[in-house]
């Protein structure tokens, strides 16, 4: 979402949204182990959610 301006919460659906938020509050915790912790796998997981969202949102 913030790479893809295009695309806003609203596009989702609720089972990505809450997929988006629950991966997110995964990264919040990675990240307070501390700063040499990779969150790669998450991003990409997030931003695969996206491009989902953003393709559905182009047909329409």
């Amino acid at each position: 979402m913030a790479d893809n301006p295009d695309i806003r919460f609203a596009d989702f659906t609720t089972t990505e949204k809450l997929r988006v938020v629950a991966l997110t509050a995964r990264m919040a915790k990675r990240g307070a182990a501390g700063d040499g912790v990779d969150i790669s796998d998450l991003t990409s997981r997030v931003e695969a959610i996206e491009r989902k969202a953003a393709r559905r949102k182009r047909k329409k």
